[in-house]
């Protein structure tokens, strides 16, 4: 062939993916090359050096031609003794979203329904479409917070057997108080014989936790992640906190082999750092109460939060226009205008103080 006559004409293929997707969009937050990166909730901070020692320590130890720890036993024993429960109630996965999904494939699918309440964490519903879930959708109060009126409309209305709590939400930031889950809860069990989905990926930043709440005697699990305050974004490494007969189910579905060597190593590392971690919530909490009230001076409507984000609307200006003109600056936040109920919506992350300054700096200048 001559390079005159060009690449061949390809066929298309004649098999189509299957349409549980509907119009959905994958989930996916915008990265643009800019100096000031505040858009996907992930810590200013790098992980301990000590803990990178560890984990290149790690490399010299790991048989990599054996396949890993199936079970990945010591550490889910590790982060049993961290929250206090037994082994057989925690399940570990590749971030809490495989969490979530083998929860869904678990305890969703066909002809069964999943309940959440917008504007929420999108994945949730996501997650639901793909694996044929039914997901209904119910709303949040005025301040975006659970209404257990509507809370209690959606479980009698659609007896869901998964019910999502986002606690604290995002991208609106607030955390349930106890009271409500612990009703929510029994909703559930009265009304829908289902299972309560408490996602904490933000629960360290709360001033308390569900985590309290689990028992084997009690449909409710809660979901953490290693992505926020562990540092380990890049390592994707969630986990779930539930009834032992929860996590025996999980175990059955999920692929054998699915949590790589590595991976469980570096998160067994990790928590040998709790008192670092633990140091940096409490920096990041305190420069989150310092943004707020700085937000609070600007011509914003903005939101209570007790994640390690804020919510923000500006005041007669179009949230697009707000967003473009801080990345034509070189400073990334979020866009929610396209959340339920969010409409000019930004939301920002709680970087360093440099960063965070930088930050307020330029939406002065962009809002004046």
């Amino acid at each position: 062939m001559s390079e005159a006559s060009g690449p061949p004409t390809r066929t298309p293929l004649r098999i189509e993916p299957n349409d549980n997707l509907g119009e959905l969009e994958g989930y996916h937050s915008p990265q643009v090359d800019v100096e000031v990166r505040l858009n996907t909730n992930e810590s200013p901070y790098a992980p301990p050096a000590e803990w990178i020692g560890d984990v290149v320590a790690e490399l010299e130890r790991i048989d990599f031609h054996r396949y890993p720890d199936r079970h990945a036993v010591e550490l889910r024993s590790a982060l049993a003794e961290l929250h206090g429960v037994t082994i057989d109630q925690v399940f570990c996965a590749n971030g809490s979203n495989e969490v979530l999904q083998t929860l869904f494939l678990t305890y969703g699918g066909p002809g069964r329904r999943a309940a959440v309440f917008e504007p929420t964490y999108a994945m949730h519903g996501q997650i639901g479409h793909l694996t044929s879930t039914s997901v209904v959708v119910g709303e949040r109060g005025a301040d975006f917070l659970l209404d257990l009126t509507e809370v209690k409309r959606v479980v009698d209305a659609a007896s869901p057997s998964l019910t999502f709590v986002c606690s604290p939400n995002n991208p609106t930031g607030r955390a349930e108080p106890r009271p409500v889950v612990d009703e929510v809860l029994d909703l559930v069990v009265s009304r829908a014989q289902g299972l309560v989905v408490v996602d904490e990926a933000y629960g360290q930043f709360s001033s308390w936790t569900a985590l309290d709440l689990v028992a084997d005697d009690r449909p409710l699990v809660v979901t953490r992640t290693y992505s926020k305050t562990w540092s380990m974004a890049g390592a994707r490494l969630g986990y779930l906190v539930g009834p032992a007969e929860v996590v025996a189910a999980l175990q059955q579905r999920v692929l054998p082999y699915h949590l790589d060597a590595l991976k469980q190593r570096a998160g067994l590392a990790a928590l040998r750092y709790s008192s670092q971690m633990e140091a940096r919530v409490e920096a990041l909490v305190a420069e989150r109460e310092r943004l707020a009230r700085a937000l609070h001076e600007l011509p914003l409507e903005t939101w209570p939060s007790d994640a390690n984000f804020l919510l923000f609307r500006p005041i007669g200006r179009r949230g697009d226009e707000v967003w473009q003109a801080l990345v034509d600056r070189s400073i990334l936040v979020r866009n929610c205008g396209s959340w339920p109920r969010l409409e000019d919506c930004l939301r920002v992350t709680v970087g360093t103080p440099d960063e965070d300054d930088r930050f307020l700096a330029t939406l002065t200048e962009v809002l004046a």
